[in-house]
């Protein structure tokens, strides 16, 4: 039972790293063209805050914001990836770090960004963890320090990547979508229903985000 759980983190962490493991994959490839149509779809427009959501938990967002960052890095920009999952976070297990110090810590003025953003293997990336898990999750994201940290993060890096929790399952996103330039929606083939992904997309607009665009995961993944 060990070796098989051991077995399933394993696949979960090369595929959520595959941009960074195998560069030349077909996957790895789909993520630099959707890093390159987010410029062009910017109309000229810098995008240096983006998050990835998705309308339900489980669709693949996490693995998406990941390898869009490292595609990023890839082209010698500088990211930071921010795990702003604070009810199911997973990026610190993804890269082996602790969980904590991360971004609950720098919201409530324990630390600042400089100090609690960890550098990964990958050159380029810097990882902000979640923290500790906070009752206050949705006051603490659309807080004013909030909106401080985002701008620290935009001076400090070429491009700040956010994984937020799932747009139907907490309000947590949509009181930061209007703090940052710009939103992916993912969306999970045969999973999505057209249904979820309007309720998503027009919950998103209504708390006024820019949505970019989408992108169509195939992968059953976090």
């Amino acid at each position: 039972m060990v070796r098989e759980k051991a077995k399933i983190a394993k696949k979960i962490v090369n595929r959520s790293l595959m941009t960074f493991l195998h560069p030349g994959h077909r996957v790895s490839e789909q993520f630099r063209s959707i890093r390159n149509n987010i410029q062009f779809a910017s109309e000229g427009k810098s995008i240096r805050t983006l998050i990835v959501t998705s309308p339900s938990e489980g669709d693949g967002k996490s693995t998406a914001a990941v390898n869009l960052a490292i595609s990023m890095t890839q082209r010698g920009e500088r990211v930071l990836l921010i795990d702003a999952s604070f009810r199911n976070p997973i990026l610190h297990k993804l890269f082996g770090i602790q969980m904590s110090p991360g971004l609950s810590s720098v919201l409530g003025n324990q630390l600042t960004l400089k100090e609690a953003a960890q550098p990964t293997e990958i050159e380029g990336l810097d990882l902000l963890t979640s923290g500790v898990q906070h009752t206050y999750s949705t006051d603490m994201l659309d807080s004013y320090r909030m909106k401080e940290v985002l701008e620290a993060a935009a001076s400090l890096y070429d491009r700040v990547v956010i994984d937020c929790p799932a747009v139907l399952s907490a309000p947590d996103t949509n009181v930061l979508v209007n703090k940052c330039d710009g939103v992916v929606l993912l969306l999970r083939f045969g999973r999505t229903s057209k249904a979820k992904a309007l309720e998503a997309k027009q919950a998103l607009t209504f708390a006024g985000a820019n949505i970019i665009g989408a992108i169509l995961n195939k992968r059953s993944v976090r």
